[in-house]
């Protein structure tokens, strides 16, 4: 009975979603407590003047510059994660959008230059550890999934002088954006200046030093293309269940 009521609420969201027949009641007693405790840590935000229905927040959160958040439903962070929205633009997060424990969202770490934006897409899910930067703006399409220890750098340092230090001679900022549907594996970074094209794989541990164009199967470091992927478009996108 238990199963099947969760099943049901579940298909509201997501009609193509099955249980695994291994799932146990135990299991799902168990997940749906942990959401609950995750549902009422958002009664904290009502002192930051908003009440977000379709979040869920694991312990440890911290929030900076909350006003210049957005959040679309069922957003789920993880335990420890930290958003800094210290940009010109909104960090926003689309529709089931999940990210895992101790990542970092964080547009800039200077007041003496803000950062511009960080977009993330509906129904994307990014593994734990990973590092957001919205220096130079970063913006993730629709339906990507993404492993652990993922980082994006909108921004370089500047180095062509002798003098003054390094840390003196200021960054430039031309910002990354990854298209629709894209797999990037774990321990992926992606560096300032980049577009990665839609339906794209990226392998685990490529270092993404310049454009790459849709379709594409990429990896190494420096990354390279090395094939096209099969599928330019799929017919039928899943959800991110927000129960995972």
């Amino acid at each position: 009975m238990i199963k099947k009521i969760i099943t049901n609420i579940i298909k509201l969201k997501n009609p193509d979603f099955h249980l695994d027949p291994t799932v146990s009641s135990f299991m799902i007693v168990e997940l749906a407590s942990k959401k609950l405790v995750q549902k009422m840590r958002t009664l904290k935000l009502v002192f930051r003047g908003r009440w977000i229905s379709h979040l869920f927040l694991g312990s440890g959160i911290q929030f900076f510059n909350f006003s210049n958040i957005k959040f679309g439903k069922w957003v789920q962070l993880e335990d420890h994660v930290q958003v800094s929205a210290l940009s010109r633009h909104p960090v926003v997060f689309g529709n089931n959008v999940k990210i895992g424990a101790f990542s970092r969202i964080i547009a800039a770490t200077s007041f003496n230059q803000i950062g511009e934006f960080i977009r993330i897409g509906n129904n994307v899910g990014i593994g734990e550890f990973s590092y957001l930067g919205g220096g130079g703006g970063l913006e993730i399409g629709d339906d990507c999934i993404i492993g652990q220890y993922f980082s994006c750098h909108p921004e370089n340092h500047n180095f062509g002088k002798s003098n003054p230090l390094i840390r003196l001679q200021g960054v430039t900022r031309k910002g990354i954006k990854i298209g629709k549907n894209c797999w990037i594996g774990a321990k992926v970074t992606i560096l300032d200046g980049v577009e990665i094209g839609a339906n794209s794989v990226i392998a685990a541990g490529a270092v993404v030093t310049k454009n790459m164009p849709a379709n594409s199967v990429i990896g190494g470091v420096p990354a390279r293309i090395i094939k096209k992927t099969i599928s330019p478009e799929p017919k039928k996108v899943h959800q991110y269940s927000y129960l995972n």
